[in-house]
């Protein structure tokens, strides 16, 4: 639940700090996930602007959500049902997969575009607050233990079934 928590609090200074610096003919310009996703959108690039919108904002925000719902899930806090259970946590590991495209795309940008004195294209602090979002929930799905799921399951099952009857007739 903590690293759930840390990659939450992690995820506003993501999307809120620049991700890239572009520093071309000495003007630096700072650009945020959202100013970048704005940016593909108005320029006509709608395939990139929706693979920026589902692998930085979109994916990282169900991956959370699914984790805080599946770590309450296992204290009892929410109703469920083990179909539901199932599909979250394939929903979660699915996720997973795709977590790091996002810190692939600014690195291998930020390798091909170092072109001395004229552009110069480094991470920000944005970018940084991102992996952490992503590592933050790979290990919290990674340390997250779903027989945790199915020991509650079976609780709430014993706390619902009718017990046998100790009278005998």
């Amino acid at each position: 639940m903590a690293l759930v928590v840390a990659a939450a609090a992690m995820y506003i200074p993501a999307n809120l700090l620049p991700i890239m610096n572009i520093r071309e003919l000495g003007v630096l310009t700072q650009t945020t996930i959202v100013e970048g996703l704005i940016q593909f959108w108005n320029a006509g690039s709608y395939p990139i602007a929706i693979v920026i919108f589902t692998a930085s904002i979109l994916i990282p925000l169900m991956k959370i959500f699914a984790l805080l719902w599946l770590c309450a899930a296992a204290k009892g806090l929410v109703p469920h049902s083990a179909r539901q259970l199932g599909k979250v946590y394939w929903i979660t590991e699915l996720l997973g997969r795709w977590s790091m495209v996002d810190i692939f795309v600014v690195a291998i940008l930020v390798t091909m575009v170092q072109l001395g004195n004229y552009m110069r294209v480094t991470p920000g602090p944005g970018a940084v607050a991102f992996a952490g979002v992503v590592i933050l929930t790979m290990f919290a799905a990674m340390s997250f233990d779903p027989k945790l799921l199915w020991d509650q399951l079976e609780r709430e099952g014993a706390e619902t079934s009718p017990q046998p009857s100790s009278d005998s007739e």
